[in-house]
C-alpha cells in the first residue's frame, strides 16, 4: 500500500484518501454519536463500574501541523497537507493525533474513498469546482469503478445499521440507564455437626435465592447512580441451623420472603482525575470505594467465597450504612480510601442519625510495589456497630450483646501476591481494640490465608481454599471480666474451600464446603460441615 501511494503521490486526494481512512474507518469502532456514553458494566454487578466514553474523532483541522504524530519528513506529508488546504477531507483525534500507520480493510477504504467523493461533490456544487482539477476527477472516477462493488455493499450495510439503530432508538429502556443482574440459587444443608451453645444443630437441606437487579445510571459518562433492587429468602444459618455467626454464607441476605426492596442506592462521581467520591444513600459497604485486596475470592457472595469470612477481612464489616467514601489514587501504586457510614442515618431519634448513633470511620493505604503484589493498611474506628450479629465472625455468644455496645478501633492488614496467572496467595491480620463504657476492654483477633486458582481446568474458572480464625475474644480486662464478659476458651479454625466453574459468560455453578472446629471458640461444641452448591446466574 506504500508504494502506491508513493507511485501516485502526484495525486494529493488517492493518498489522502487512504490516510483519511485510518481515522474516518476508526468511527466504525466507536459508540454512535447518538448514544450516550454509559459507565462499563461488569459481568459481576458488585464490582466497581468504571467509566469509560467510547473514543471520538475530532472535526475537520485546517493545518497539518495540528497533528502530533505528522512530520513533514514522513513519505505522505505533501499528500496529506494538500488535502488538508484543498479539500478538506482530514479529520484526527482527540488527542490531536492522526495515526497514519494503522492498517486498514477494503471497506475502510471504500468508506474513506466515498466521504472524499462526497466533499469535491460539495466544493463543486458550491462553485469553487476550479479547485479540483481534471486529473483529480479522472483518477477518482476510476477509483469509484474499482471499488463499485464495495461502495454498494457498504450503502448496503449502512442501511441495515440505521434501520437496526432506528429499532433500539424507539424500545429501548433507557438513554441514559442499563440494567444488568445477578441470580444466586443454592441448596445448602449442615452435613455434620449436634449440637452448638447447648442447641441441637438443624441439618435440613434448603433451597436458597438471592436476586439483585441494578440500574446502572450515567449522567456524564463518568458517574453512575446504581440503584439496586434485591430480593432475598434465606435467614443466616447462625439463627436457624448452627447457632453461630462463623460459617454464615455471603449470600444469605435475611429472609423478606423474596419481597422486592431498595438494597444499594449510591452515587459515584470524580472529583479531578485522581479522586472518586461515593455517596452511599442506603446499604453501603466499604468494598464500594475500597480495595479489599481479596482478588477472585472478594464476589460478594454471588461469585468467589461463600462465607463472610472468606469474602473480606471481618474488620470491613464495621463500616456499613449510610455515608460518604473518598478514594484517592496517588499514583498507578498507591492510593488513599477514607470513608464514613452511619447505620441508622435515617432515625431522628436520640442516639441515631448520620451523627449521633451507631457508625464506621476508616482509612485505607493501598499499596502496589509491583503489578503482582497488593498491600492493604488499614484503620476503622466503630461505635455501637454490630460486629458480630452481621455474620462477619464469632465470639461466644454470652459475650455479643455486650461487645455490640462497645466502641472500637481496629486494625488490619491484608495482602494479595500473584506470582503467576493460575495463582493467587493472600491473606490478612485484624486486631480489634473493644471498650464497652463505664465497664472495661477486650481485644479480639481474626487471620486468615486464602489461595486462588484461576482459571484452573477451563478459563473463567477459580478454585478457592480459605484457612483461619474467625473474630475470638482474646483477652478482657479484670473489670469487663467481673461484668461477666470473658476471653474465648477455645480456637476454632475456619476452612473453606470452593469450585466455581464457568458453564458459560452467564452462569456458573460453585460446589463448596465450610469446616468449623470448635465452633464459637469452645470446644465443647461439636465440628459443623456445612455444604452448598451455588448457581449464579449474571445478565
Amino acid at each position: 500500500m506504500e508504494k502506491f501511494c508513493k507511485y501516485l503521490l502526484f495525486t494529493p486526494v488517492v493518498c489522502g484518501v487512504m490516510l483519511f481512512v485510518n481515522t474516518a474507518a476508526f468511527a466504525g469502532e466507536t459508540s454512535s454519536t447518538s448514544e450516550i456514553n454509559q459507565p462499563q458494566v461488569l459481568a459481576n454487578p458488585d464490582k466497581k463500574a468504571e467509566n469509560v466514553a467510547p473514543v471520538q474523532i475530532t472535526g475537520q483541522v485546517t493545518s497539518v501541523s495540528q497533528f502530533s504524530d505528522v512530520q513533514p519528513t514522513d513519505w505522505a506529508f505533501q499528500a496529506l497537507q494538500s488535502l488538508v488546504e484543498r479539500y478538506g477531507c482530514i479529520a484526527g483525534y482527540p488527542n490531536s493525533t492522526y495515526r497514519g500507520n494503522r492498517a486498514l480493510t477494503r471497506y475502510e477504504f471504500a468508506a474513506g474513498l466515498n466521504a472524499c467523493l462526497d466533499r469535491v461533490n460539495e466544493l463543486i456544487a458550491t462553485a469553487t469546482g476550479d479547485l479540483v482539477n481534471k486529473q483529480d476527477l479522472a483518477t477518482l472516477q476510476k477509483l469509484r469503478e474499482d471499488f463499485s462493488a464495495e461502495l454498494t455493499t457498504l450503502r448496503g450495510r449502512v442501511d441495515s445499521v440505521e434501520t437496526h439503530t432506528a429499532e433500539l432508538e424507539a424500545n429501548r429502556f433507557s438513554t441514559t440507564t442499563k440494567l444488568n443482574g445477578e441470580v444466586v440459587i443454592a441448596i445448602a444443608s449442615v452435613v455434620s455437626g449436634d449440637t452448638v451453645n447447648g442447641q441441637k444443630v438443624n441439618q435440613n437441606a434448603v433451597l436458597a435465592n438471592r436476586v439483585r437487579l441494578n440500574l446502572d445510571t450515567s449522567f456524564t459518562g463518568e458517574d453512575l447512580l446504581r440503584t439496586r433492587l434485591q430480593a432475598t429468602n434465606l435467614d443466616p444459618f447462625s439463627q436457624t441451623a448452627t447457632f453461630t455467626p462463623e460459617g454464615d454464607f455471603r449470600f444469605a441476605g435475611g429472609n423478606n420472603n423474596n419481597q422486592v426492596v431498595i438494597d444499594a442506592l449510591l452515587y459515584q462521581f470524580p472529583l479531578g482525575k485522581k479522586t472518586g467520591v461515593t455517596l452511599e444513600a442506603n446499604a453501603g459497604a466499604i468494598d464500594d470505594f475500597t480495595n479489599t485486596v481479596n482478588p477472585y475470592l472478594d464476589g460478594d457472595g454471588g461469585t468467589g467465597a461463600l462465607s463472610h469470612f472468606g469474602t473480606r477481612n471481618p474488620i470491613y464489616y464495621l463500616v456499613n450504612g449510610t455515608g460518604i467514601g473518598i478514594k484517592h489514587e496517588f499514583s498507578d501504586n498507591l492510593e488513599l480510601s477514607l470513608g464514613y457510614l452511619a447505620n441508622d442515618a435515617a432515625s431522628p431519634q436520640p442516639g441515631s442519625g448520620l451523627f449521633n448513633g451507631a457508625y464506621g470511620a476508616m482509612a485505607q493505604l493501598t499499596v502496589k510495589p509491583s503489578n503482582q503484589i497488593t498491600l492493604g493498611l488499614t484503620y476503622i474506628n466503630a461505635y455501637k456497630n454490630t460486629f458480630f450479629a452481621n455474620g462477619s465472625g464469632g465470639s461466644n455468644n454470652a459475650n455479643d450483646n455486650i461487645l455490640q455496645n462497645a466502641s472500637t478501633n481496629s486494625y488490619g492488614i491484608e495482602a494479595s501476591f500473584q506470582p503467576s496467572s493460575k495463582f493467587v496467595i493472600g491473606g490478612w491480620a485484624g486486631l480489634t481494640k473493644a471498650r464497652v463504657l463505664s465497664v472495661g476492654d477486650a481485644e479480639i483477633w481474626n487471620y486468615a490465608v486464602t489461595l486462588a486458582f484461576p482459571d484452573l481446568g477451563k478459563k473463567g474458572n477459580i478454585a478457592g481454599i480459605v484457612v483461619g480464625m474467625e473474630p475470638k475474644v482474646t483477652s478482657v480486662s479484670s473489670s469487663l471480666s467481673n461484668a461477666g464478659i470473658n476471653k474465648d476458651p477455645d480456637t476454632s479454625y475456619h476452612i473453606e474451600g470452593f469450585y466455581q466453574y464457568k458453564l458459560s459468560d452467564n452462569i456458573s455453578i460453585t460446589p463448596g464446603v465450610i469446616w468449623l472446629t470448635a465452633p464459637d471458640h469452645n470446644n465443647d461444641n461439636d465440628d459443623i460441615v456445612i455444604g452448598t452448591v451455588r448457581t449464579t446466574f449474571t445478565f
